[in-house]
């Protein structure tokens, strides 16, 4: 394929690519006639003679095949569900490795020429002649800075530009195909409550017609700005670009990166990787798209992928050719402070996303083993020696006053956006940490935003509660485990569990989690991420033993006589127990329950699933029909104080329900009554019961013994075994005396 895309390279000849295929924002602002600020799109964008129907991009052969291999990513159909492959192992994912690998290498100063290449070598591409003026796009600009295309050189005036230009081309279109689908400016005004409130009246009138007509800017929001859901493939491939940018842009050495070197002949492909820092290309368009993923991906396990990718931008130094060699003794490595400038400018990308992640996490079930390992890969990360304290010293040269200017709404701070080839001028490099860190800030959040602090009360609170709530989980989590391991159905085979037979007690193992499907090994498992996860907490944000031992005893763990069953926070009221905001938050996650237990009529509880719904009724009619017949007689033997009136007793009396765990304080109050003796048939309509029958039988002809005497021995076995429980349960009551 990339043969004859460079073979058709050296006709010089130009294919159309529909701007309705760009993303939403870049097709918005081509729409309205403003150029969009990424040099992809100068001279390229070509008008119909009838109007503004139809608008195209001009391609060279190379740019029009990148734009639709960028393209298939974000368009291409969902996999069945039972069709499970590795994304990794897809041959788009091994394409795009290999194309980043070719045309980004980490070694040599050019990029590796195409050894079979027919056509020679390919030239770049020529720029266009332009057709129509367009406004600049993505900074506030006055008039006096619009630019217009007649206005504008060529993209590529730089000689030396043709050397890489085809990696240029690589990497903008895929920064924009995948990550440009969110407006920065639309996320800086939804900051704003005014914002967030007319959106909200913009979602209402769409529901209902009594409302009045959105605003058309809020119609164009609803367009584009959310309408893009990215996939699970599609962020474990941005995840990949990330890592080879961290890999290309750090492979400079030491020798080349120092100021001296600068004043040498360095080879474009360097300048480029210098110029092409991270920060200044990707960092805008990757900040909305991780805020819009935090903000609207599912509460569950698939955001693993959206964290590994987060997570990989935040630690260049992992893909830097310089590795440090891991401890002896398995300690995490100290992040060196030649990263100090990158956490710097990205201070954002470490401080407000680890909020939204913080409010994700204390709305999960972090019982879940890939919840608690989702929260123990964040504190991992951020874990890492000396890197708290870098973040901390980002924040204090943002927070700290500006001493020249004192308001900061007279002082403009630039955002790093790219307005031509990386090989043309670049702006003089700052030298104050603290602007460059407030331009960082306020050319991603607006001029007017509200900063939060990551280490200020605000977000220690944050993390106050989710101090707690891993505590809690651990301790459900270890609730869980037990009442599966004392479960009567057990893991055995010859369990009941298998033909669907369980116990009566419909308060079995707890199935709100994946901790079942797992064993208990993944309890294990839970309960070690979690514990990791609470210690580098600590470590983060310097939390005392004596903070974490007041979390637990503040948690209200009542316990119940077990030691192990905990009910859902709440207070008694005069109507009886009433949930608290908390008690609501842990039912919703599964963290506890009220342990619900049938208290009516035993006869008149739901048929089972593991009962014949016609046998059971048939029964329960003949019960009642002999508990009405002989009722007078059931109660005078049941009177007798001899051997005989307890083995009535045994049989035909059930528990008073005052002996019963109730946990309404208004069952408490009710007078409680016990039933008169009654016989109860309901035992046969089990298929338990029956089975169980049918296999004496069949063991009892092996034996060659009929079904008349096989039934008499049943009975006799089973009147030696009521007449030793009736034995048992009479000197049990003896004894309570």
């Amino acid at each position: 394929m990339m043969k004859l895309v460079y073979k058709l390279q050296a006709e010089d000849y130009k294919f159309d690519f529909p701007v309705s295929y760009l993303p939403g924002p870049v097709k918005a602002s081509i729409q309205e006639r403003v150029l969009p600020d990424s040099p992809l799109y100068h001279n390229k964008v070509q008008f119909p003679p009838s109007g503004g129907l139809g608008l195209n991009l001009a391609l060279n052969p190379f740019e029009y095949y990148i734009f639709f291999f960028a393209l298939s990513l974000i368009t291409q159909k969902p996999l069945p569900v039972s069709f499970h492959v590795r994304t990794s192992d897809c041959a788009y994912f091994i394409l795009v490795d290999r194309y980043l690998s070719w045309f980004l290498p980490t070694e040599g100063s050019v990029p590796p020429p195409f050894s079979s290449s027919p056509g020679g070598a390919s030239p770049s591409p020529a720029p266009r002649t332009p057709a129509m003026p367009f406004a600049s796009y993505g900074l506030h600009h006055t008039s006096l800075l619009k630019r217009h295309i007649s206005h504008q050189t060529s993209v590529n005036a730089d000689p030396a530009s043709h050397e890489i230009w085809r990696s240029e081309t690589l990497l903008q279109v895929f920064v924009e195909m995948w990550l440009h689908h969110y407006s920065l400016e639309m996320y800086q005004k939804m900051q704003s409550p005014h914002a967030k409130l007319e959106v909200l009246h913009y979602r209402l009138s769409v529901s209902s017609a009594l409302h009045s007509p959105a605003q058309p800017s809020l119609q164009a929001l609803h367009a584009y700005q959310e309408s893009f859901a990215p996939t699970e493939e599609h962020v474990l491939v941005v995840r990949l670009l990330l890592k080879h940018l961290h890999a290309f842009a750090n492979s400079l050495k030491p020798e080349q990166t120092s100021p001296s070197a600068h004043s040498h002949a360095t080879s474009p492909l360097e300048e480029f990787k210098r110029r092409a820092a991270v920060p200044r290309f990707v960092q805008q368009k990757l900040y909305v798209f991780l805020q819009h993923c935090f903000g609207h991906w599912p509460l569950d396990a698939s955001f693993r992928a959206v964290l590994e990718m987060w997570l990989s931008y935040l630690q260049p130094w992992r893909y830097a050719p310089e590795k440090q060699a891991q401890s002896s003794d398995s300690q995490p490595r100290c992040v060196s402070e030649k990263w100090a400038p990158f956490v710097q400018e990205n201070l954002l990308m470490y401080t407000k996303l680890f909020v939204g992640f913080l409010n994700r996490a204390l709305r999960t079930d972090l019982v879940s083993p890939k919840n608690a390992l989702m929260v123990f890969r964040v504190a991992k990360v951020f874990a890492q020696p000396n890197l708290a304290e870098m973040i901390q010293k980002g924040e204090q040269l943002f927070l700290e006053p500006e001493l020249v200017i004192p308001h900061r709404q007279h002082r403009l701070f630039p955002a790093p956006t790219v307005t031509g080839s990386f090989l043309s001028p670049w702006p003089p490099a700052v030298t104050d940490a603290s602007f460059k860190v407030k331009s960082h800030v306020y050319s991603l959040e607006g001029q007017d935003c509200k900063y939060i602090p990551m280490f200020g009360p605000e977000v220690r609170t944050l993390v106050l509660r989710l101090a707690q709530l891993i505590t809690q989980a651990k301790q459900t989590a270890k609730s869980i485990s037990d009442q599966c391991v004392e479960s009567p159905s057990g893991r055995s085979f010859l369990s009941w569990s298998w033909l669907g037979f369980c116990p009566t007690d419909p308060n079995g193992c707890y199935p709100a989690n994946d901790l079942d499907e797992m064993g208990q090994d993944s309890v294990r498992k839970t309960d070690e991420y979690l514990e990791k996860a609470l210690e580098y907490l600590r470590q983060i944000f310097r939390l005392s033993e004596s903070q974490l031992a007041q979390l637990t005893l503040a948690l209200g763990n009542t316990q119940d006589e077990n030691g192990k069953k905990q009910l859902p926070d709440c207070i008694v009221g005069e109507d009886g127990l009433i949930l608290t905001p908390l008690g609501r938050y842990q039912i919703i996650n599964g963290l506890r329950r009220f342990e619900i237990e049938y208290q009516g009529d035993s006869e008149l509880q739901p048929i089972r699933s593991y009962e014949i719904a016609s046998l059971v009724r048939v029964l329960f009619r003949l019960s009642s029909a002999i508990n009405h017949r002989f009722a007078g007689q059931m109660v005078a033997l049941c009177s007798r104080d001899d051997f005989l009136g307890s083995f009535c007793r045994y049989h035909l009396t059930e528990p008073a329900l005052a002996n019963r765990h109730l946990l309404s304080p208004v069952g408490r109050r009710q007078a409680s009554h016990a039933r008169g003796p009654r016989l109860s048939l309901r035992f046969l309509g089990s298929y338990r019961t029956l089975l169980s029958l049918l296999l004496a039988f069949f063991v009892a002809s092996l034996f060659r013994i009929g079904p008349l005497p096989c039934s008499v021995l049943l009975i006799l076995v089973y009147l030696l075994y009521a007449m030793a429980m009736t034995l048992l349960t009479e000197r049990g009551k003896l004894h309570q005396l």
